[in-house]
């Protein structure tokens, strides 16, 4: 009889393992042949071996030597172009100087304590042609209709309601205001950029300069902005010119009961003991324009804000540099709405070319798709 014995067999176990690394060779074959599988990869892999760092790390260390070099040299640029930065701010205290007659004319027209004269008010629109040819219009409507009185047109003081309408023009502005602040940004007459002065930390103060009223005795209300120009020692790359780090208010003079920053509302109290029951009145924070003259304070001793802060402050921020920049150089293309008309059709500009730019992309995936049928 044949003998069937193993006397040196491989144990079980270990024909199973033999067998799963032949399936799992077989199954490695068969991905490695997929070319959609094989594209992927390669993809990973060119962006694994050509990111910067790691391009950096494989250099001789005499050549990371020399680069850290170049980066001394870097921050020193960011002084220079810091220094720059400061003489520009020294520019526009200079600027700011000429433009006030000018500005100081426009509230004079605004508040109607002067009026244009003749040459003053001449303005030859891009529009004049329909104008005219509106004006010929009118004026045969009105020959035809003799008989009928003409109404005595209105002839207001000043420009009414100019700083309250741009509010209203501009959503940046409109979105913070209630509506029971209209009544009260109705008597702004005029807003001013300050700069500081010469030696002084760089900051803009901006005076809000209200006419008598209802609501408050301050005559002007404030925001000073102060900015920094100096690269960050932690990191000094990042400087990208001045910003804004910080803002204070001021303080209003609210008349009795005018206070629109706070309201009233009435709690009810149970004692714990007796069980009676009084209502008391509170005040709690109220939703304002004038909310903007009691700023959130930036974080001075090192300790990070909540993302909610960080958020608010951006917005400030951004605020105070609009008022400075946009608003109040360009006030009445605000006012006529012909500088948001400007803005908006920059920004559907430049969302067209993208499409279109987008649209050429697509055209070369069409042109290399009939050039090669296979590729999907």
């Amino acid at each position: 009889m044949a003998d069937n014995s193993f006397p040196d067999a491989v144990p079980s176990d270990a024909l199973e393992a033999a067998r799963n690394a032949s399936n799992t060779e077989k199954l490695t074959d068969q991905v490695m042949q997929n070319p959609q599988v094989l594209a992927a990869l390669q993809e990973r892999l060119d962006n694994v071996s050509h990111t910067p760092s790691s391009y950096i790390e494989t250099l001789p260390k005499a050549v990371k030597r020399r680069i850290n070099a170049l980066k001394q040299l870097q921050v020193k640029c960011a002084h220079i172009e810091a220094k720059f930065y400061e003489e520009v701010h020294d520019l526009e205290r200079k600027y700011a100087a000429l433009y006030q007659p000018l500005f100081d004319k426009r509230r004079e027209f605004i508040t109607g304590d002067v009026e244009p004269t003749d040459a003053e008010s001449e303005w030859h629109s891009e529009n004049e042609e329909e104008d005219k040819l509106a004006g010929d219009v009118t004026s045969k409507v009105v020959i035809a209709e003799k008989e009928v009185a003409p109404a005595e047109e209105p002839n207001p003081k000043g420009i009414p309601e100019f700083w309250f309408t741009i509010f209203r023009n501009v959503d940046m502005l409109s979105e913070l205001v209630q509506e029971y602040d209209e009544p009260i940004l109705k008597h702004l007459q005029d807003i001013k950029v300050k700069f500081s002065d010469p030696g002084q930390p760089m900051s803009f103060v901006l005076e809000f300069h209200f006419e008598p009223n209802d609501y408050f005795t301050n005559p002007v209300l404030t925001k000073t902005y102060k900015m920094k120009s100096e690269p960050d020692k932690a990191d000094p790359f990042s400087f990208e010119g001045p910003e804004i780090v910080d803002c204070d208010g001021c303080v209003i003079d609210w008349k009795k009961g005018k206070n629109v920053t706070v309201k009233t509302i009435k709690k009810k109290q149970k004692h714990k003991g007796r069980g009676t029951v009084r209502t008391i009145t509170k005040q709690v924070p109220n939703d304002s324009f004038f909310n903007f003259f009691s700023p959130l304070k930036a974080s001075g001793d090192g300790e990070s804000l909540d993302e909610d802060s960080e958020f608010t402050l951006a917005s400030d921020f951004e605020i105070g540099h609009f008022f400075r920049e946009r608003i109040v150089p360009r006030a009445v293309l605000y006012f006529t709405g012909e500088a948001i008309e400007d803005d908006d059709n920059f920004e559907e500009g430049e969302e067209g070319e993208e499409e279109e730019l987008e649209g050429d992309e697509e055209g070369e995936d069409e042109d290399d798709a009939e050039a090669n049928p296979k590729v999907q």
